[in-house]
């Protein structure tokens, strides 16, 4: 499909900024890196006025779709009540809110119910709040918070004395986790590097809200390490990991004694990941040495000392080819383990409970309410928690808040999201299917689509991430609805890269493998066509983040299987970003990319690098999305890719570039601004797919 723009000016061409802020010296456009070089800026609001002006003519199809999602959601929203040891909590949003209110009230007195903190009212005065984290003193007499307004993902940590006392600001530019110790007066945070690496924790005393000067905790030297914070839901340890993309090595604080010097679980091994949760007694140890698809171990909690030798550690699930170990919740009556099924790449709960002993008494899975599906563990503040809160989700399935009473075996729906409108989730279809990547591996397509159009080909909005061992697994989407009702499926490939189907997919799209993202992403394209579910002259692209650099080196190599693509803040100079150290989480990324200072990995990234590998071809109409205060893809990416493919003039349709200035990685922070962005992306979805001008299909 040829996609034409709506409307073309005479003077386009000439009017380009790509054709006023060219600089023939720089053909690659590395001078956009510049933030502080005022054209970059006069060049990116110049893009986005022409961005503008193209888009003018859908403006009207964009309000429809906000309003139409609008329509179909519950805007007034109340979240669950969490009990705690002596209040109540839960959040409420306003109908015309785009930030929530936290309430409480004393247990068994919701008469008492008051506010305790107003984000709404914090971001009056912001373009732009993110809560970092929110913790509750043990005693519960004191909050304190992280926020970030700006969008750069740097925090500030404020405190104040619940339940009516000022907020105080206590510290700047620090990292979003926050721990309390047991004792109600220490407080642990992290902060940052220069690289914006989470590179230590430190240590506040408070007293009554007064704060000492912070104590340095623990440093982390080595670059491509990061730290990161919590504490057992026995709330007896502190736990301090430190972690690279493949090695992790924890700390454990007394949680009553917080001055206590951190003592190291077991010194890291190359390769070797491990979490640990406590109960009573015992230590559980969730790692992959000698196993690829982890195993979980016990270790006695008097024999801490020896935790070091891992050939004191017994075998308590091992490793199973069939699986992979994902997470482990410790309680007072045993565990939940969250497991991953490589062949149906199905995430489950599995229950384990013991005796007195440390004997199994019980060991099944909790029921599916379909497959495939989304399937999490819900708050559990309490360790001698029984019901158990799951969260269940599909792509045509609402979110839903059941309650699981391990006792009866009795599922209670706590709550589930209302949908609105004339589309109903029991009109809705999704099926897995397998396409056949080009080395006969089998990858998972889902495919999500109105139940009255099945064996029509449709066109089709195919998405796909593929990194960080990041699983897509199902999810209901209220904005998604705006496109089935107009006849568009919505298709998510689970290519290698991701985790969808355990550790070894992950595995086998990293590092010297990456390659086998970008070919399963197009094996996926091309079974949603040979199934009869895609018009092949219809399909859109889109990735975000690390998913912009799955879409964009499938386009260079297959420009034609695409008739659009939507690149958000699209991490697509990939060699340049790794051969710059000075840059926000580089060094981290090496284990999941490589060290270009070694001449095979160079050779590699420079091999499928989306930038690096441009030509003049026939690529499809592309709406790039980037954001000023981005730390993790910076802006210059998207507006860089957007003015070479300007300047190569191969495009069968416009080439599109929006900044946001006054957001960062994740886009806008108020919901109704980022519903509103979302609708202007399905917009241009819509019109490249031909279907600007349908409402729904009756």
């Amino acid at each position: 499909m040829k996609a034409q723009p709506p409307h073309r000016p005479d003077s386009q061409a000439s009017a380009s900024p790509v054709a006023r802020f060219r600089r023939p010296e720089d053909p690659e456009w590395h001078w956009l890196e510049n933030r502080e070089d005022p054209e970059v800026t006069t060049f990116l609001e110049a893009a986005n006025a022409e961005f503008s002006a193209w888009f003018a003519p859908l403006d009207d199809l964009v309000e429809r779709l906000y309003h139409g999602h609008l329509a179909r959601r519950e805007l007034a929203v109340h979240g669950l009540r969490t009990p705690l040891d002596h209040y109540t909590y839960w959040s409420e949003t306003a109908a015309e809110a785009d930030y929530s209110v936290w309430w409480r009230h004393p247990n068994g007195k919701p008469d008492r119910a008051a506010p305790f903190l107003n984000l709404e009212v914090r971001a009056a005065d912001h373009d732009f709040l993110e809560l970092g984290d929110m913790a509750l003193s043990p005693d519960e007499r004191w909050l304190a918070w992280s926020e970030d307004t700006r969008g750069d993902e740097t925090f500030d940590l404020f405190l104040v004395r619940l339940p009516d006392g000022e907020p105080v600001r206590l510290l700047e530019n620090i990292g979003p986790e926050l721990t309390w110790a047991e004792d109600n007066i220490t407080l642990f945070f992290t902060r940052y590097d220069a690289t914006q690496r989470p590179e230590s924790i430190w240590r506040l005393a408070l007293n009554e809200g007064v704060a000492s000067e912070p104590t340095l905790v623990l440093r982390e030297e080595d670059p491509e390490f990061w730290l990161g914070l919590g504490k057992t839901r026995s709330r007896e340890w502190l736990v301090m990991e430190s972690a690279s993309k493949d090695t992790s090595e924890s700390y454990l604080i007394p949680a009553r004694a917080p001055a206590t010097p951190p003592r190291c679980f077991r010194p890291r091994e190359s390769g070797v990941e491990l979490s640990l949760d406590h109960r009573p007694g015992y230590f559980y140890l969730l790692h992959n040495r000698g196993a690829t698809h982890f195993r979980l171990d016990v270790i006695e909690e008097p024999r801490l000392i020896d935790a070091a030798d891992a050939d004191q550690w017994q075998p308590l699930i091992p490793h199973r080819e069939e699986d992979t170990l994902e997470g482990v919740d410790a309680f007072t009556w045993g565990l939940v383990i969250t497991e991953r099924d490589h062949e149906e790449a199905q995430v489950r709960l599995r229950v384990i409970e013991f005796d007195e002993a440390h004997a199994i008494t019980r060991d099944e899975r909790l029921p599916l309410p379909e497959t495939p599906c989304s399937l999490a563990l819900g708050d559990a503040p309490h360790f001698d928690q029984r019901r158990l809160r799951l969260r269940e989700e599909s792509f045509v399935l609402p979110v839903s808040w059941i309650e699981h009473d391990l006792d009866s075996g009795e599922r209670s729906l706590l709550k589930q999201q209302p949908i609105h409108g004339d589309l109903k989730p029991e009109a809705l279809v999704c099926e897995r299917l397998w396409a056949t990547s080009h080395d006969n591996a089998r990858i998972p397509v889902s495919v999500v689509m109105r139940a009255d159009l099945v064996g029509h080909p449709l066109p089709t909005l195919l998405y796909g991430y593929g990194a960080y061992g990041e699983v897509l697994d199902p999810w209901f989407s209220v904005a998604r609805l705006e496109l089935l009702a107009r006849g568009v499926a919505f298709a998510v490939a689970h290519v290698r890269g991701g985790g969808d189907r355990g550790e070894p997919w992950y595995l086998a799209g990293k590092l010297e493998h990456k390659a086998n993202s970008f070919r399963d992403f197009l094996a996926a394209r091309d079974c949603l066509v040979e199934h009869g579910i895609s018009d092949g002259e219809r399909i859109a692209a889109y990735g975000a983040s690390a998913g912009g650099l799955l879409v964009g080196a499938s386009l260079n190599l297959a420009p034609e299987a695409f008739s659009a693509a939507v690149l958000d803040v699209p991490f697509v100079d990939v060699l340049r970003t790794m051969e710059n150290p000075d840059l926000p989480l580089t060094t981290a990324e090496y284990t999941e990319w490589g060290n270009p200072d070694e001449p095979d990995t160079r050779r590699r990234i420079r091999d499928y690098s989306p930038l690096d590998n441009l030509a003049a071809a026939p690529y499809p109409t592309m709406f790039l999305q980037g954001s000023w205060h981005d730390t993790r893809v910076p802006y210059w990416e998207p507006a860089k890719l957007y003015a070479r493919l300007t300047e190569l003039g191969t495009a069968r349709g416009p080439v599109l570039l929006r900044t946001d200035m006054a957001a960062g990685h994740g886009g806008a922070s108020g919901r109704f601004k980022a519903w509103h962005d979302g609708a202007r992306q399905d917009a241009y979805i819509l019109w490249a797919l031909g279907l600007e001008n349908r409402e729904t299909i009756k």
